[in-house]
């Protein structure tokens, strides 16, 4: 049972910036968050500073379906 509630800590851990998104992506902070408005962006979710940041895992499953939709 430790080795899965590390797991789940290292997988907390990995946690991606709009910065690294944007890289990652290679697209504008405006695009972004336009595709963030229109539901078309990768889940997210705000720090109590204002700060958004999306897991890796959840980051590489969103990429993942917008290969299979095209």
């Amino acid at each position: 049972m430790g080795a899965a509630k590390s797991d789940r800590g290292l997988e907390m851990a990995q946690l991606l910036t709009v910065v690294e998104m944007l890289e990652i992506l290679d697209v504008s902070r405006d695009t972004f968050y336009k595709w963030r408005q229109t539901g078309k962006g990768p889940r997210c979710f705000t720090l109590p500073n204002g700060e958004l940041r999306c897991m890796a895992a959840d980051f590489a499953e969103w990429l993942t379906k917008l290969g299979g939709a095209a």
